[in-house]
């Protein structure tokens, strides 16, 4: 008997090439690093600049997120390149590491959908 459920769903997932799972993790590590720079950023640097007049924290911490920030574009379009995602799909999970928590979440959204948990 025939089910019913679609197809792409139902099938379990492709094991992943050595170039898709590398690009994988390297995109993991960053996603990761960018989320805790910007929550740094966002939660700490920035009070401090603008309620405690202490400029220091944002000095380092902003370069190093912008500098951190572009090597994340880098390994999202890495990744999109080796899975061969839509065009929105790289729009979406780039602007993902711009909002606190969301890199995160992506993070994990497409590890589970690459490796099939």
């Amino acid at each position: 008997m025939t089910s019913s459920a679609d197809p792409a769903t139902s099938a379990s997932p492709q094991p992943l090439t050595p170039a898709v799972r590398g690009a994988l993790i390297r995109y993991r590590v960053i996603a990761y690093v960018v989320g805790v720079m910007l929550l740094l950023l966002v939660f700490v640097a920035m009070p401090l600049k603008y309620f405690a007049d202490s400029q220091g924290a944002m000095d380092v911490i902003g370069p190093l997120h912008g500098f951190l920030f572009m090597v994340y574009l880098i390994g999202t379009f890495d990744l999109y390149r080796r899975v061969r995602w839509s065009f929105p799909r790289l729009v979406m999970t780039a602007l993902a590491g711009t909002i606190p928590f969301l890199s995160f979440y992506a993070e994990r959204k497409t590890t589970h959908e690459l490796l099939g948990r």
